[in-house]
């Protein structure tokens, strides 16, 4: 073979490994859609949460765990809300504690110096996946969503002259 035919026979196999590729990306429309974990089990997720002593730095709307535990700080889970804790912000609070801080408490009462207390207890090296997605699921379960109420505002004189009335006398 010659030094050409060489050098064209790399270029097609460079080529169809290239094209090849592309192509696979252009089937794979899931690559890009994040994490998908198994759907979880809110019972067994109840269990998980107390054998995972969640309960005892966490208390759940409407759920009495069956061994009252008082910690000196009680972040409160579920309830009615306006703002959806979706299933991805939900893992991602449990596998991730550090990446935000409960809403409504003193930073002092649930972090050690600056770091928060339930990256200290080590979660991700006792909890599997299947009682990461079960708890999930049973937290989700104590949240009522409701709309947030719509608050009427103050409508500007520039908007009137963009947007007139129907009363306005318009050509």
């Amino acid at each position: 073979m010659t030094g050409k035919q060489s050098d064209a026979q790399s270029i097609r196999r460079a080529l169809a490994i290239v094209l090849g590729a592309a192509a696979l990306q252009a089937c794979a429309t899931e690559w890009d859609r994040g994490v998908h974990l198994p759907q979880g089990d809110a019972d067994r997720g109840r269990e998980a949460f107390v054998d995972l002593r969640c309960h005892v730095c966490h208390e759940v709307e409407g759920f009495d765990p069956p061994t009252p535990i008082v910690a000196g700080t009680r972040v409160r889970l579920g309830g009615t809300t306006d703002r959806v804790d979706t299933y991805g912000e939900l893992v991602t609070s449990i596998a991730n504690p550090s990446h935000r801080i409960a809403r409504g408490y003193p930073p002092e009462a649930v972090t050690v110096d600056g770091v928060p207390l339930m990256s200290l207890i080590y979660l991700n090296d006792v909890m599997t996946v299947q009682q990461l997605v079960d708890v999930v699921a049973f937290l989700q379960t104590a949240y009522d969503v409701v709309p947030p109420p719509i608050e009427p505002r103050e409508v500007y004189p520039s908007e009137r002259e963009v947007y007139p009335s129907e009363d306005a006398d318009v050509l």
